[in-house]
């Protein structure tokens, strides 16, 4: 019967943490926007940060262009 009702405790502790019995998004239109811009604002960073992570933001020593990072010629 515990493990009932511990499995029970965290089966809805687990939907609350999704947004499915908590409401993570408002109900005013205005500031729902608000919130869904940030969030996709915030997924697009990550890209840019995934990319300076990893490198790939950098121009490509393998190419016969060589890109002087310096200033001047």
């Amino acid at each position: 019967m515990r493990r009932i009702f511990t499995l029970t405790g965290l089966l809805v502790l687990a939907l609350a943490n999704t947004g499915c019995l908590l409401n993570i998004w408002s109900s005013d239109p205005n500031i729902r926007m608000e919130q869904l811009l940030n969030a996709s604002e915030d997924l697009r960073q990550i890209e840019y940060e995934w990319r300076r992570f990893w490198f790939t933001d950098q121009p490509s020593h393998l190419t016969p262009v060589h890109v002087h990072g310096g200033l001047g010629q």
